[in-house]
């Protein structure tokens, strides 16, 4: 039985107030805006030469070259993770997390068809940092950009090669992983009642329009989809709205993920009904399938 419901997480203004990147340039005392300004130029630059860039993870060549050239003495995967408990999350969502892992674990109506859920962050930043940071222990899976260390002038590991980048188009392989099971080639041919995670009992939650390639997965395969904007940030609101009009998101909320807020009704009752219609249709299967009452012969 694949009853296992799957709550799909970005990362960057989501889970975090904020980008993770930032605790890195407060430490080095890098302006973020001006980092982010030289990855645009050179990006650009590149483009102007009819060189294609991918926007997304361009970002990753940066943070090695200033890693190399001393703006960010020290920085490897070890200091990535350590940057994972710095990372400021939204109200409420460490008890989200914890809550919805446990929420059928005392319910024998739900626990005997084994209906569970799961939780996954798929990002286009540091896989390390979120590894780091303290929610990872309620995570199942994350996608995200991985590096590998190298020596730096002095000898020194620092963040040296890529080795795996996620981007906003590729985020819709990782659902395909979580739906097909991640030890599975994602290219193998799998029937769907074979499959680990059935798109209609996913749940993804980011927020915005870049996000749209794997928003469009999970509704167009009967699965939920949620935005979140922060609190005040009227053009965000907006932005998150007119993704709602155009049918790419079923509901949105302000970045509070604390008990009988709007995001965590929302959430849990989406939960809720899923495990709802995989219990009855459980069943239904075992009802169907059961034979009739034995009799005797007249």
């Amino acid at each position: 039985m694949a009853n296992i419901i799957a709550v799909i997480w970005d990362c960057d203004k989501t889970l975090i107030d904020g980008y993770m990147q930032d605790p890195i340039f407060e430490e080095y005392g890098v302006d973020a805006a001006a980092f982010w300004r030289e990855v645009h130029t050179a990006a650009e630059e590149y483009t102007k030469h009819n060189v294609r860039v991918n926007r997304d993870t361009y970002y990753l060549n940066h943070f090695i070259k200033r890693a190399h050239d001393g703006t960010f003495k020290g920085l490897n995967n070890q200091k990535l993770r350590e940057y994972g408990q710095k990372q400021v999350f939204y109200n409420g969502v460490a008890e989200l997390f914890k809550h919805t892992k446990t929420m059928f674990q005392d319910d024998k109506s739900y626990t005997e068809y084994g209906i569970q859920v799961e939780h996954y962050i798929v990002s286009t930043g540091f896989a390390e940092v979120i590894r780091g940071s303290g929610l990872a222990r309620y995570v199942d899976g994350i996608w995200g950009c991985e590096l590998a260390d190298g020596p730096d002038p002095n000898g020194d590991p620092v963040i040296s090669e890529i080795l795996y980048t996620i981007d906003n188009t590729s985020k819709t392989r990782a659902l395909f992983e979580i739906n097909k099971g991640a030890e599975i080639d994602v290219n193998s041919r799998i029937p769907e009642e074979h499959r680990r995670v059935h798109f209609e009992n996913m749940i993804y939650i980011a927020d915005g329009p870049s996000d749209i390639p794997a928003f469009s997965v999970v509704k167009q395969n009967g699965g939920a989809t949620f935005a979140i904007y922060p609190k005040g940030d009227m053009d965000a609101m907006q932005q998150v709205e007119r993704m709602r009009a155009d049918g790419r998101v079923d509901m949105y909320a302000e970045a509070d993920y604390s008990e009988n807020t709007t995001a965590y009704m929302w959430i849990t009752n989406q939960i809720r009904r899923m495990a709802q219609r995989i219990r009855d249709t459980e069943k239904t299967k075992i009802r169907n399938s059961a034979s009739g009452t034995p009799k005797h012969l007249v």
